[in-house]
């Protein structure tokens, strides 16, 4: 099956360059290329591509208002770009829903890995990118604060399983830890997004922190990858 994308970027070579190594894949095609959020907008609705490609600063709508609107609007799938590791918009993307977020600087394999692994259903973070998503729930989750009442709807196994997802574990992981076969991992899994109104499994390590499950000195997402490590990817 082709996987059909769309690439939105202000910089012409930026967003030329991504497309040409996008095409050069035997799997993907790329539909189209807009020069901000509002034609990105438009070119999903045109072509329904797979996958959109969003830099995170465009003109006339950001790539997080781009972000909001394709999600809102049907099954294409979205993996923000920005050249900085540091972009205060993380959490605003990832919210807006995002289900992967890359560095421009991403090497050429990792960029098509990560537009397979998010086609496919999965999501996606750089590992500088998970470092600082975790900062900003370990700076919020230093105050003391209630037990959140969302988690009352899951069983205490799929609290463990939250956790698990949250600290990075692949399905494999999780059943090593919690001596339980796959398929009952996925089961979990399931259960857990469902019960929660989650997505996909980054919005379960944002629910985790949010709801005080993991907090200050727990183990990241994505693991303690450095700068140059690959992208770190979640299945469902």
């Amino acid at each position: 099956m082709t996987i059909r994308v769309v690439v939105a970027d202000d910089q012409e070579l930026v967003r030329s360059g991504f497309a040409m190594i996008l095409d050069a894949q035997p799997d993907i095609e790329v539909a189209a290329e807009a020069g901000d959020g509002a034609e990105a907008v438009e070119a999903v609705r045109r072509h329904t591509p797979d996958v959109a490609l969003l830099d995170i600063r465009m003109p006339r709508l950001d790539g997080i208002g781009a972000c909001r609107e394709i999600a809102a609007s049907g099954a294409c799938r979205t993996v923000m770009l920005t050249t900085f590791d540091s972009d205060e918009y993380v959490y605003e993307a990832l919210h807006a829903g995002a289900s992967g977020f890359l560095l421009k600087d991403v090497r050429r394999d990792d960029l098509v890995h990560a537009v397979r692994v998010v086609a496919r259903g999965d999501s996606l973070l750089a590992p500088s990118v998970a470092r600082r998503l975790v900062e900003q729930y370990t700076r919020a989750t230093a105050r003391p604060r209630r037990p959140d009442p969302r988690l009352d709807a899951l069983t205490g196994r799929e609290r463990e399983t939250l956790l698990l997802l949250a600290r990075g574990l692949s399905n494999a992981e999780i059943a090593a830890e919690l001596v339980v076969s796959e398929h009952t991992v996925k089961t979990h899994v399931g259960n857990v997004l469902a019960k929660l109104g989650l997505r996909d499994r980054i919005q379960a390590v944002i629910c985790a922190y949010e709801t005080g499950l993991i907090t200050a000195g727990d183990p990241p997402p994505g693991g303690a990858a450095g700068p140059g490590s690959s992208p770190a990817s979640a299945r469902n």
